[in-house]
């Protein structure tokens, strides 16, 4: 099983989630940073790291001396990553989106595969939990593109049996979609502020239209108002957990520590909260195993 967990903005308190639910997870488990932008998840699972690897996209290489500057790429690239004007063909290869798509239509045969570096994936072992990581190269503008080889991995990793926890990116763009697009359950961390709530709702009708399982944690319960909880009771979306607002948790958080080991209280929320989402999943794995 793969659960996402997401939020409408950022400072949430998703990654905190993430950390605890990983930690407290009784069976095989991977901690999965898909925030590649920003990766903070090691942070608070301190794990050892066992080996990386750079990270690389297709962008168009023109060989000139075969090209005819016919001009068949550049009408076919929406991007503008490659263009032509009269007998100059220029590569634009932050603009790729590494579709291969120019490539495949020269009738010349004079565009070949290149590279981008897109960023380093790393991944190592926190205790019983396993790693893995996606850090994107600094002035690289589009992070799916190394997401998608963060998760191309992790399914090799999760080959052998094992569920993962993802920490998505925040907010409800294209990263954010990619990030919880494959999973089995998508937890959305909220807080219960006008702000909050706000960035909740476009995170609920953002990833509605994937049909997945959903459930809601709110965190720093008892700031606020009651608007969050009476969303979710008209949209028909469960409240899995309540994280308290609470000083401890807040000091716990600014020493990196897991606050699912700071009280047998936090433990049991999130041991419950665990097995909650195991529930929320059966009904979607059983459609699946029905059509396997």
């Amino acid at each position: 099983m793969i659960v996402a967990v997401a939020s409408g903005k950022g400072g949430t308190g998703k990654t905190t989630v993430a950390a605890s639910l990983a930690t407290i997870w009784d069976g095989p488990v991977l901690g999965v940073d898909l925030d590649v932008e920003e990766p903070n998840l090691h942070l608070f699972l301190h794990p050892a790291i066992a080996g990386s690897e750079m990270a690389h996209m297709t962008v168009p290489a023109v060989d000139e001396a075969k090209c005819t500057y016919c001009g068949a790429c550049s009408e076919l690239c929406q991007f503008k990553a490659i263009s032509v004007f009269n007998q100059v063909i220029l590569t634009f290869p932050e603009m790729c989106h590494g579709c291969g798509g120019c490539i495949a239509v020269c009738p010349e045969k004079a565009i070949a595969p290149g590279q981008r570096e897109l960023g380093e994936i790393s991944w190592g072992q926190a205790g019983d939990v396993g790693f893995l990581s996606g850090r994107l190269r600094i002035g690289e503008a589009m992070s799916p593109p190394l997401m998608r080889r963060v998760k191309a991995r992790l399914d090799q990793m999760l080959a052998h049996g094992g569920d993962a926890v993802i920490d998505a990116p925040p907010g409800v763009s294209c990263p954010a979609v990619n990030a919880v697009m494959d999973s089995d359950v998508i937890l959305l961390v909220t807080e219960p502020t006008p702000f909050g709530v706000y960035d909740f709702t476009l995170a609920w009708e953002a990833f509605t239209p994937l049909a997945k399982p959903m459930g809601a944690v709110i965190n720093r319960a008892g700031l606020g108002n009651d608007a969050i909880y009476r969303f979710c009771r008209e949209k028909g979306l469960p409240i899995l957990a309540e994280i308290p607002y609470d000083r401890a948790i807040a000091e716990a958080y600014s020493r990196g520590r897991v606050i699912a080991s700071i009280s047998p209280g936090l433990h049991e929320t999130f041991a419950s909260l665990r097995d909650k989402i195991r529930d929320l999943a059966k009904p979607s794995r059983s459609r699946v195993a029905a059509h396997a």
